[in-house]
């Protein structure tokens, strides 16, 4: 697995530039690429209490037998709970599920449920946020953040907030890099970390990135989690496949300047 140094949140936490995403995975299949993702080198694991496979990444964990420490695991409020108190219950939910005392970062999955994207919730974002920074403050959390936020999502939070958010997950990937997003939470101190780098697959079928990706004799894949990591992101590749676990973390090699600009110019298309 190539060796990348991990990212420095703004409240001093390093996060690791690679994980292992676990969106899709039912909870009874998840086990098995977590502790492979585990065994290549990954440190970092992704799920999500509305991705249902808490239990099975916790098991994961524990069956890996790596000290507690070393792996940075990130799971998230789910996108339909908003308020304070239900918010300190699925905190304490999850973290029975995972089988841990602390996560790592817990993220607001979206700005409003998912079968109402669109909805105005900045209250209930207000009020589960400042549980977030309870849980903070007691130790329960070593970073937390938001996911799916855009600017218009971020402003009311950051006039009120305690404590800034330390990252903002986003889909982020080559012809999709959210431009005004990422430069938002470049100038707020956010750390913009990319989900789906490969587009859920669809950006591996790009002819400009199959190209690129042969010039450089590597897969479509690899290109596209390089090209994430070189934009400064961190990037959360998911698959269940232990030959794709291994290649999506071979990352030795360096997209050049006029390629990167190539890779940019598809979000313009």
């Amino acid at each position: 697995m190539t060796k990348f140094e991990p990212y420095l949140l703004h409240n001093g936490v390093e996060m690791p530039a690679l994980g292992a995403g676990t969106w899709q995975i039912p909870n009874e299949a998840v086990s098995a690429p977590v502790e492979c993702a585990l065994k290549l080198g990954y440190r970092h694991i992704d799920t999500a209490a509305g991705h249902r496979n808490e239990e099975g990444v916790g098991a994961a964990l524990r069956a890996s037998g790596l000290p507690r420490e070393e792996v940075f695991i990130t799971t998230k409020l789910p996108a339909e709970i908003k308020g304070r108190q239900v918010t300190i219950d699925a905190f304490e939910g999850s973290l029975q599920a995972l089988g841990l005392s602390y996560v790592d970062l817990y993220l607001i999955h979206a700005p409003w449920p998912w079968d109402d994207m669109g909805r105005d919730c900045t209250q209930g974002n207000l009020e589960s946020w400042r549980a977030m920074e309870e849980l903070y403050e007691a130790g329960k959390i070593r970073a937390i953040g938001v996911s799916n936020f855009a600017p218009a999502h971020l402003e009311p939070l950051l006039a009120q907030c305690q404590i800034k958010p330390m990252v903002n997950q986003i889909s982020f990937y080559p012809g999709h890099i959210q431009r005004e997003t990422a430069a938002f939470c470049r100038e707020q101190g956010i750390f913009v970390e990319a989900y789906a780098p490969l587009a859920t697959g669809a950006a591996l079928s790009v002819s400009t990135v199959q190209e690129i990706a042969r010039a450089y004799q590597v897969s479509p894949a690899q290109l596209c989690i390089r090209y994430c990591l070189q934009k400064g992101t961190a990037a959360i590749p998911k698959s269940t496949h232990p030959e794709r676990l291994r290649e999506n973390a071979e990352l030795d090699f360096t997209i050049r300047p006029e390629d990167m600009s190539r890779l940019d110019a598809l979000d313009q298309e």
